[in-house]
């Protein structure tokens, strides 16, 4: 098991990122926006808790900026009917914390707010789950990240504007590129909605 990696951060996506190791070895691996969000810039030195998954048709390494985060994704593909991409997917619009609570609570119009997550699967999650979050305790307090929240609100705002979720992940990665990272979510709305107009 791959369980975190550390290298120079070679390209730097919205769902991926290259590592190279120390020894040359490059790793692809698959992250929620969550995790974009707390990565340095390409070229700097990065390190993420990684989850392997191994299939007949491959290998994927899935990253995260925490190994809360992390335990997150684990416990979430116990759930019956959720893969690998739909976990990382409800960990890209929801935060973890914000992910966990939903459940816990079972805020059903929460789980629904993810993209292709219906009332049924959400249901679901909250069958499967809802009683076996506990052992993950609670995520340990690293401070207020507001533009991680704030490009989550974007991405959501797009989305049920009638945009993709590919196109709307596109134009909030291009307006924090060009204009920051410190941005409330109203002025990552505007800007993102620029650029997926463009």
């Amino acid at each position: 098991m791959i369980s975190q990696l550390s290298g120079r951060l070679a390209t730097k996506d919205l769902d991926h990122v290259e590592l190279v190791t120390d020894g040359g070895v490059g790793y692809e691996v698959a992250i929620p926006l969550s995790a974009y969000e707390a990565l340095p810039k390409a070229g700097e030195t990065a390190t993420l808790h990684t989850h392997l998954v191994v299939r007949e048709d491959g290998w994927q390494l899935y990253g995260f900026a925490t190994p809360y985060e992390r335990g997150v994704f684990r416990r979430v593909l116990d759930a019956k009917g959720v893969g690998p991409a739909l976990a990382l997917g409800m960990l890209s619009a929801l935060s973890a914390e914000r992910l966990v609570r939903a459940i816990r609570e079972k805020d059903v119009a929460t789980l629904q707010s993810v993209p292709r997550v219906g009332r049924k699967k959400a249901e679901q999650l909250v069958l499967d789950l809802a009683d076996k979050l506990d052992m993950l305790g609670a995520q340990p307090s690293a401070g207020p990240r507001p533009e991680s929240a704030g490009a989550e609100d974007a991405i959501r705002a797009l989305v049920s504007l009638g945009y993709t979720l590919a196109e709307a992940e596109k134009a909030v990665r291009l307006a924090l590129d060009a204009n920051g990272h410190a941005q409330s979510a109203t002025e990552l709305i505007r800007n993102a909605l620029v650029k997926v107009r463009s």
